[in-house]
């Protein structure tokens, strides 16, 4: 039996990480590969570093693609043999005009919600502009999806399964740059780092759209530290590398932006 109570000491996604304790047990009793639902990255950052001081199991993420930030992981015997084949994921494409009544990703995950899809179920939602999304979904919800999926916003859609290979998603650009600014609020080093006014940065973060290390942040005032992983939606992320006090008491902040 796994250490519960040590594992679940001080977590925030309590009930999450107990429903994987649950499933570890499961995959050192049965000697097989277990895998979870999708994890969001703040569920799946607690449980990694939680799990890693155990040396009965191991686990493996995957959530389609390098980058991808909802994730399944499979979940195994150390001394199982382990690889991202057997995460199973499925890809679909929902195809339409939307050219005339432009969808976002809410959007797109509202009307999969709308179908009696839990969240869980669902990975990424890659949103393709004029001509429709792609969806990483756990595998048996495909046939489902793909007859209850027909309507995204005013425009009729055609949902159907493709491979994994046609997942347009690009590789990240990587821009380094230096930034020296007075504080490390968070309004400040995100606008220099995302090259946004501080007052749209400031109403982003008010609108609960920033995370940093994949929780949301809704103070403009809160300490960003070196280490820290800055997100906002669209926008991509923002690594804060390292930080030196300059003579006149500033800080040089040298940051990572991925786009």
């Amino acid at each position: 039996m796994l250490p519960r109570e040590e594992l679940l000491k001080g977590v925030e996604n309590r009930d999450s990480v107990a429903r994987i304790i649950d499933q570890a047990e499961q995959a050192i009793k049965t000697w097989e590969v277990v895998l979870t639902d999708f994890l969001s990255p703040p569920v799946l950052v607690e449980i990694q570093r939680q799990f890693a001081r155990l040396t009965e199991v191991q686990l493996l993420a995957w959530g389609g693609y390098p980058q991808a930030e909802r994730q399944r992981l499979a979940i195994a015997r150390l001394e199982l043999p382990l690889d991202h084949s057997q995460v199973e994921v499925a890809v679909l494409d929902i195809a339409g005009n939307f050219l005339f009544d432009p969808a976002t990703h809410r959007d797109f995950l509202g009307a999969m919600l709308g179908t009696g899809l839990i969240r869980e179920k669902t990975g990424d939602v890659i949103v393709l502009g004029e001509r429709g999304a792609q969806v990483i979904v756990v595998p048996e919800m495909v046939e489902f999806l793909e007859t209850q999926l027909t309507q995204v916003r005013s425009v009729p859609v055609k949902t159907q399964r493709i491979e994994l290979s046609e997942l347009k998603v690009r590789e990240p650009k990587k821009k380094e740059m230096t930034t020296v600014e007075a504080s490390m609020r968070l309004d400040a080093i995100a606008s220099a780092g995302f090259g946004t006014s501080r007052s749209k940065m400031t109403d982003l973060i008010n609108g609960g759209d920033v995370r940093v290390n994949w929780k949301d942040i809704s103070q403009a005032s809160y300490q960003v530290k070196s280490g820290d992983l800055i997100a906002i939606r669209g926008k991509g992320r923002l690594e804060v590398g390292e930080v030196t006090v300059t003579k006149k008491d500033r800080y040089r902040v040298q940051l990572t932006r991925l786009m």
